[in-house]
């Protein structure tokens, strides 16, 4: 009997593979890297967080927890998100605990989208957003957040994209990959588009605490958004736990519901020791948080500096770990740049363009690692732009 060609579903085999991941691949067998392409803290989860999660394995929480988290979690979750960002959330009803934020977005998508509704995703943006938007079975409808606003998407823009179809809007504030962040203002005016035609916003806010200039506003907390909102967050940046898959998503009742449901037969529950670890980061790791807060700071000013001395403009990023430099004046696309950059001074960075095709010209450069780290990059490269 012949065999098929293939056994994947056409609309997985269309998926193109993440931009990023094809950078850390080329970088396999070499020698004395410097990756500046990686969205990680370089910081160690703080030592009472592991400690939390050490004591539970010693005191044998080790069994499955309720699918939606520990009852302790989401009330820590609850008190969080109404003390630091004056938004209430019923932890028994509309906070769900998740396999990271990752998972959030995908159980959110899957949950509200029918075949064929459309959902606009801001570009650039992280490389999983339109993925999860049509493995969910929805249509991503790019809209650009361009260059010449510092990469904040306008109201217009997004009222303009929205058709019949459209069921939600997909944003991450501060952004990656250009740490670019909507201010309070700018989120009342998209609020009026979702409100005028009665939309759901995916709301990825889990750089939320990396903010260095400026308040943070959670777009649930803008008047009359709490009930179109799909809050996403987790403890992998603020808290340097990115290993230990740990997130949470809060809605709605009626949409936390359907979200369960998804996450209960995909997933089950979320790690029960990291969920301890989750409770103690949540009650006492704010002085840990705020000291590496301060540290990226420090280092967001230094590279930033350093790239727009070296001829690489760069805007200054309000929030995240990342900085997004023009790269035009080489006269290379994204890619090139990278490639060339990584050939000749082991110094890895992310082509622009695997955020969305308005990243052309630009790459992202991620400063969650050392100043020592930093500064020997920055060195390599003004002597790749000297050598050019």
């Amino acid at each position: 009997m012949e065999l098929k060609t293939t056994y994947l579903a056409k609309h997985v085999r269309d998926l193109k593979p993440s931009g990023i991941r094809k950078f850390f691949d080329a970088t396999a067998g070499m020698k004395d890297v410097i990756s500046l392409g990686v969205g990680e803290p370089d910081f160690v989860t703080p030592w009472n967080v592991r400690e939390a999660a050490i004591l539970s394995l010693e005191d044998g929480y080790t069994s499955y927890t309720a699918n939606a988290g520990l009852p302790e979690l989401r009330e820590e979750i609850a008190k969080y998100m109404e003390r630091d960002f004056c938004v209430t959330y019923h932890p028994e009803s509309e906070i769900t605990v998740t396999v990271g934020a990752s998972e959030a977005i995908d159980i959110a998508l899957r949950a509200i989208l029918d075949p064929g509704d459309e959902v606009l995703v801001v570009e650039p943006c992280f490389v999983s957003y339109a993925p999860l938007v049509t493995l969910a079975g929805g249509v991503p409808v790019i809209v650009q957040a361009l260059k010449e606003n510092d990469f904040k998407v306008r109201a217009w823009q997004l009222e303009n994209a929205v058709t019949e179809r459209t069921k939600a809007i997909m944003i991450c504030s501060p952004n990656n990959p250009t740490g670019a962040m909507l201010s309070k203002a700018e989120m009342g005016k998209i609020a009026d588009v979702v409100k005028k035609h009665d939309l759901l916003v995916l709301s990825d806010e889990i750089y939320a605490e990396l903010v260095y200039d400026e308040l943070y506003t959670s777009f649930a907390a803008i008047e009359g958004m709490r009930e179109h909102t799909i809050l996403v967050s987790g403890f992998s940046k603020d808290l340097a736990m990115t290993g230990w898959r740990l997130g949470f998503v809060c809605a709605p009742a009626e949409i936390t519901e359907g979200m369960l449901k998804i996450h209960q037969y995909a997933i089950m529950c979320a790690s029960t020791m990291a969920q301890h670890a989750g409770i103690e980061g949540l009650k006492n790791g704010r002085t840990d948080v705020a000291e590496m807060r301060k540290s990226y700071r420090q280092r967001r000013n230094f590279i930033v500096r350093s790239l727009n001395e070296m001829g690489l403009a760069c805007h200054n990023p309000e929030g995240a770990f990342y900085t997004f430099p023009s790269i035009e004046s080489t006269g290379l696309n994204s890619e090139q740049f990278a490639k060339k950059l990584l050939q000749a001074e082991r110094v890895v960075v992310v082509p622009g363009d695997a955020f969305g095709s308005v990243g052309e010209g630009y790459v992202r450069c991620s400063y969650a690692t050392s100043m020592a780290q930093l500064q020997e990059a920055m060195t390599r490269i003004r002597r790749f732009m000297e050598n050019l």
